[in-house]
């Protein structure tokens, strides 16, 4: 299959996976704290990688473990914990729309910091989709007292580590393989993701079955919506661009959206227009 088809292949199948972390992230809430699921998420994910992976982290020059020490920061470290901490007030639902501002944050790092250039349209998308962002938020915040949309702002953030991260690999770690940057990833990580769970009193719970329960479901997480998943995310970096690699995130709030329903979350008719409104500013931004 040529590239110009694979990188669609790609894009649907990382829709598909990443667009059911944010139920599943909900599930693992349930017996986990969000510091706990964070941690046990990357920790599966590198147990994963190490194993089969090891090798090819060796192929990393001396002098690139820089950036991948930076691409974990950003692309998983920081996400990870950000994302569990929003979903403990805010709905998946809303969580997996507001990520979608992700190649618009990649739009604006590129171009504050790695040099890329702005046309017209992409800055009135930038503008679009902010305001679709805020009437996405003040409208559910009016509509959900019971949740504090004040959360929200940390999705926001992890998109913008998520823009940066993006940057990293396109321009620094492009000539090494996806496995090799993904494992590399990991195997930074592994020991400040195990020292994290250590201080959060999660050994002395693991015997409760709702916590049994929860870590099944980030186990999946882990494994295949981190692990696997960020395999082929750098493999379509490599393969095609920054912001059309991002651009997955206009099919994950679909997807995220089904799993909502199915789990009896509802969007107001305001939040939904909201919601078109974000993919809107992001389809303009991310544009030629």
């Amino acid at each position: 299959m040529e590239s110009k088809q694979l990188k669609w292949v790609y894009l649907v199948v990382l829709a598909l996976v990443w667009g059911s972390s944010f139920i599943l992230i909900k599930k693992g809430l349930v017996g986990l704290t969000a510091m706990q699921l964070g941690s046990l998420r990357i920790i599966f994910a590198s147990i994963f990688l190490i194993i089969i992976g090891f090798k090819s982290a060796a192929k990393i020059p001396s002098f690139k473990w820089k950036y991948i020490a930076l691409t974990s920061l950003f692309g998983t470290f920081i996400p990870a914990y950000l994302f569990a901490i929003a979903q403990t007030e805010i709905d998946s639902s809303v969580s997996s729309i507001l990520n979608s501002l992700t190649p618009l944050n990649t739009l604006v790092i590129g171009a504050l910091v790695f040099g890329l250039q702005f046309k017209r349209n992409q800055t009135f998308g930038i503008l679009i989709g902010l305001i679709g962002s805020a009437l996405l938020i003040l409208n559910g915040a009016f509509h959900h007292p019971e949740q504090n949309y004040y959360y929200a702002i940390l999705v926001l953030i992890a998109s913008i580590c998520y823009a940066v991260n993006v940057n990293l690999i396109k321009k620094y770690l492009h000539d090494l393989s996806p496995l090799s940057i993904t494992t590399g990833n990991f195997i930074v990580l592994l020991v400040p993701a195990f020292t994290v769970l250590l201080f959060t009193n999660f050994f002395s719970q693991v015997g409760e079955l709702k916590v049994q329960e929860s870590i099944l479901f980030i186990m999946v997480l882990g494994v295949v919506g981190t692990g696997i998943a960020n395999i082929l995310f750098f493999k379509l970096i490599q393969m095609s661009s920054p912001v059309f690699a991002t651009s997955v995130t206009y099919l994950i709030p679909v997807v995220a959206f089904c799993w909502g329903l199915l789990d009896n979350e509802m969007l107001t008719p305001v939040q939904l227009f909201g919601a078109f409104i974000v993919l809107i500013g992001v389809y303009l931004s991310a544009k030629k």
